[in-house]
């Protein structure tokens, strides 16, 4: 028992960043995992980054400061200032100069100030990192499936646009890990959703039928009538929110070579991420973080 205690207590704070950031010197940015923390809320010693209510806020505080070291946002031994969002699941978006005099609310961030760090929190949604390589300036975004029907990540970049004169061709896009369509069971008003706004909606879509153990094991035995009442295996409909958000960023203008999205799910991989659907709401809050250096 002492040694397993021992061996949480030296695990090392893993952070996940992408391959189209690292030749940007003056960049800083990642996507964390819950692995590397002090909080004791959610099993082992958890990197939770959200102040939720079965975690204490000290532990929090402490993660979030270890978190900004590890990603290298400190001046002087000094941590950059953090900024992020009671997230609402809508399309607001806010420029940041500064460190807001009042909290703020929405599901976007976007910045081009050096030395703060802009974050938004996930645990099964999308977390979406925009990068303007060419005029350092940066966006981070909160895209669940309502926030994607409403096109906050192609409004994103129209943002960027608007405040830095960014050109799409020269962002690069990090789509971070999310619920993925293995994974993401939703129901039809959803589906209705997605296909009034998007000619391509039904496509990203799929079904399965559930699973029977006797049906699968003798499937013979239901090829014949069946007894009144009984009738086939109801599906499951399933939404690739990751294809959603790329492809909003291929018609904002963004090269598709220039967008990245992390292979890993949230629901499969809760020994490294949270995830609120696999761990029935009662989980901790990773993030999605960026920052520009002087």
């Amino acid at each position: 028992m002492q040694t397993a205690k021992k061996s949480r207590a030296t695990t090392a704070l893993k952070i996940l960043q992408s391959k189209p950031f690292h030749s940007l010197s003056w960049l800083v940015q990642c996507f964390s995992t819950r692995v590397g923390g002090v909080s004791s809320a959610y099993g082992g010693r958890a990197l939770n980054l959200g102040f939720t209510k079965q975690d204490r806020r000290a532990a929090v505080e402490k993660n979030r400061a270890a978190f900004l070291k590890k990603i290298g946002a400190v001046t002087k031994g000094k941590p950059w200032p953090l900024v992020t969002l009671r997230q609402i699941h809508s399309d607001l978006i806010h420029c940041i100069n500064g460190p807001p005099a009042v909290p703020l609310v929405g599901d976007g961030l976007i910045t081009a100030t050096p030395e703060i760090v802009i974050a938004i929190q996930t645990a099964d949604c999308l977390p979406v990192i925009l990068v303007d390589a060419k005029n350092r300036a940066v966006g981070v975004f909160h895209a669940g499936w309502r926030g994607t029907v409403k096109r906050i990540v192609q409004k994103g970049v129209g943002e960027m646009r608007l405040h830095f004169g960014t050109d799409p061709r020269h962002i690069r896009a990090a789509i971070g890990p999310g619920v993925h369509s293995c994974c993401y069971e939703v129901g039809e008003e959803v589906k209705h959703k997605f296909e009034t706004q998007f000619a391509y909606g039904a496509e990203l879509f799929h079904e399965e039928k559930e699973s029977d153990t006797i049906r699968d094991k003798y499937p013979l035995l239901f090829l014949t009538a069946r007894a009144p009442g009984h009738s086939e295996l109801p599906t499951k409909l399933f939404l690739d929110l990751v294809e959603a958000n790329r492809r909003q960023l291929l018609d904002a203008g963004v090269p598709a070579k220039n967008i990245e999205a992390s292979p890993l799910c949230t629901s499969c991989r809760v020994d490294l991420l949270f995830s609120y659907r696999q761990e029935k709401g009662i989980t901790g809050r990773m993030m999605g973080a960026a920052g520009v250096r002087r």
